[in-house]
């Protein structure tokens, strides 16, 4: 049960009213653990204060703030900052009119205002965080993970991680973070000491994390995004493309996404190597490439593709026309 002093339970007050378009006086006196009546006195207290809070009458009357007045200052949370600060970083990736200068002026004045402590932690997210594609994941994770995640990086601190693999396996883990990104999903790129390599974390498969005190080198020149794409591409899954593709390197580079499946030059052409669950799904990115091409591997593909082709001949045919209009 959490215990409230009579200050924090007027500040919670006004907190919960910024965070809410209204709420009424008998979800207030839960939370708060008080009954109505008390509620009201802090209304009334925070009112005396020159904060403008509207009440609607009767048994059971809302509380809000009054649109049009200047608010008071907000208040957030650590993991409501964290969220602002991530949500901020995304939104450069909209491509809105002076985007990249909104969200630096905006996390400047928010930095301005916090505790040194919470500040550290949301300047490390910001500076180490790598957003690329801002779709919506599966995953679901912890804002602390996260805030550590970025504090050690931006150090150069070791952490331990209890690691759950796809198989369901826990490992324990040592790791020198290098790069936290989010690209649809989270991950955390780091030189793993039980594997002796450079390793991709899912972060919705770390168990726990703690930070270290001993430090690592920090490598001159390392792309943690790149990284992360190249595992994403060379991810096992039930099939394994090798396509030659009967183009330039840089015109391959251009359509296929790093994260898709690598690329590598031949003296018959450029190869790609790319997994897929799917052979449909294989067929119409091949078929979406619009590329001269010959499939290697697997014969199944080569089979789903003249399929693909046999349908749209199919839906072509019309008496009289080529069925385009």
């Amino acid at each position: 049960m959490t215990m409230y002093q009579p200050t924090s339970r007027v500040l919670t007050v006004l907190e919960l009213l910024q965070s809410c378009n209204q709420i009424s006086g008998a979800e207030l006196a839960e939370r708060l653990e008080v009954d109505r009546r008390t509620v009201r006195r802090y209304i009334l207290q925070l009112q005396d204060l020159g904060i403008p809070i509207e009440a609607e009458r009767g048994r059971y009357g809302n509380y809000r703030l009054c649109p049009g007045y200047k608010l008071p200052p907000l208040m957030f949370s650590e993991n409501e900052a964290i969220a602002l600060t991530i949500g901020l970083l995304t939104a450069q990736k909209l491509n809105l009119k002076s985007g990249t200068l909104a969200v630096e002026g905006t996390l400047a004045k928010i930095l301005r205002v916090m505790p040194n402590n919470l500040r550290d932690r949301v300047q490390a997210v910001q500076e180490t965080l790598v957003v690329e594609n801002t779709a919506a994941s599966g995953q679901t994770v912890a804002h602390d993970l996260v805030a550590a995640l970025g504090l050690a990086i931006q150090h150069a601190r070791q952490v331990t991680l209890h690691y759950q693999a796809y198989s369901g396996e826990v490992s324990q883990r040592i790791i020198d973070p290098y790069g936290l990104v989010y690209r649809a999903g989270w991950y955390a790129v780091g030189y793993c000491h039980l594997r002796q390599a450079l390793r991709t974390f899912r972060l919705d498969r770390i168990l726990n994390l703690d930070l270290l005190d001993s430090v690592f080198a920090q490598p001159d020149t390392f792309d943690p995004l790149n990284f992360v794409e190249r595992s994403i591409a060379n991810t096992p899954r039930q099939y394994c493309a090798e396509v030659l593709l009967h183009t330039s390197l840089p015109t391959a580079q251009a359509r296929v996404g790093a994260a898709i499946g690598t690329l590598s030059e031949t003296p018959a052409g450029i190869r790609l190597v790319c997994y897929g669950d799917s052979l449909p799904w294989l067929a119409h990115f091949l078929l979406g490439l619009e590329l001269p091409l010959l499939i290697q591997q697997p014969q199944e593909l080569k089979q789903e593709m003249k399929r693909l082709q046999t349908r749209i001949a199919q839906m072509l045919e019309t008496d009289g026309n080529d069925g385009i209009e």
